[in-house]
């Protein structure tokens, strides 16, 4: 074999077994290796066959789990629903209980004489004799229609109730869209010396036209939204005072009132205007369900409340609510 020929062998021998890569020669063998086969990881591969075909167990503990969860997201909510409406329902459950309106005109007793000969002069007063005397008109004291338990904390129907305040309270007189209220202001209601205060003022007008308002609402109960006042003249203390208002429209959940206050004259021609005003009032949402949770605390009492549920439930439009519990209790 001649010398050419034996470099040619070495040199294809060496390239068969070795790669160069940079200035070194290394196996290839060691860089590239063939025929190795892969492997797999046991475990996870049952981890995945369990899932397949998960054990009953493991089934059981989820289902407790999502159960448990979902306990406790019902209790927690259930909480907050009887923390925010519990007192409303209360107050509601209060309402719905009190007494008539024919009732509340004959629960107003004074040994004060001034108190005494003003509760006559505002029952006597040619407005509330020719009031009365209307088809569809009725006739009473709102703020004796609160139980006792309440009326500490009103501010109309306890607070401001006495002598040198409002020492009788105001007669009502109302139909489904106009509201009459006659009231004297004692003389410790003022702002300026001699001059009613115009907060009261407010006061009365926000109470009035709401009270006004709520004959055109479903449940009878609004909340106010929007009230705009025009004083036109100072009021006296120790004043005889008319309230007048009507309900100028009412859609859905909302109800507009206008109204007045004026000096109550002897007679029955309208007097001079002092205070205007007009008010937006809008029902609650939640008040239906206030309403229904007094109605099953009242059916727990042995009243016969279906025909009110169904209307308050049923009859978003034209349920009312009755105005006491007699009412109800005679109809049985």
């Amino acid at each position: 074999m001649s010398a050419a020929r034996h470099v040619s062998i070495c040199r294809s021998m060496y390239h068969k077994q070795f790669a160069p890569i940079g200035h070194r020669g290394i196996p290839s063998a060691t860089l590239r290796p063939r025929n190795i086969i892969p492997r797999f990881n046991i475990q996870a591969i049952r981890h995945q066959s369990n899932i397949t075909s998960p054990n009953p167990s493991l089934r059981r503990a989820r289902f407790r789990r999502i159960l448990a969860y979902g306990a406790f997201a019902f209790f927690f909510t259930s909480v907050g629903i009887v923390a925010t409406a519990g007192p409303a329902a209360t107050t509601i459950f209060s309402l719905v209980s009190a007494p008539s309106d024919a009732e509340s005109l004959k629960l107003f007793h004074t040994a004060h004489e001034k108190a005494a000969e003003i509760n006559k002069h505002i029952t006597n007063h040619p407005i509330s004799v020719a009031l009365r005397e209307r088809p569809g008109w009725t006739e009473s004291r709102p703020h004796l229609r609160y139980p006792e338990t309440i009326r500490p904390h009103s501010l109309t129907a306890g607070t401001l109730m006495g002598p040198g305040k409002f020492p009788v309270p105001p007669l009502v007189f109302s139909d489904d869209k106009e509201l009459v209220s006659l009231s004297y202001v004692g003389t410790d209601m003022c702002g300026h010396n001699g001059i009613v205060h115009g907060g009261l003022l407010a006061t009365m007008l926000d109470e009035g036209l709401a009270r006004c308002g709520f004959n055109s609402l479903p449940s009878k109960i609004a909340v106010t939204a929007n009230l705009m006042i025009n004083y036109r003249k100072p009021v006296p203390a120790g004043s005889y005072l008319v309230l007048r208002a009507y309900t100028t429209k009412a859609e859905g959940r909302k109800v507009w009132v206008k109204g007045s206050i004026e000096l109550l004259r002897d007679d029955e021609k309208p007097g001079d205007v002092l205070v205007e005003a007009e008010a937006l009032y809008v029902e609650p949402k939640y008040v239906k369900v206030c309403i229904l949770t007094a109605l099953r605390r009242l059916s727990s009492n042995g009243f016969s409340l279906f025909r009110i549920f169904f209307k308050l439930a049923l009859d978003e439009e034209h349920s009312t609510l009755p105005p006491s519990l007699n009412d109800l209790d005679s109809k049985q």
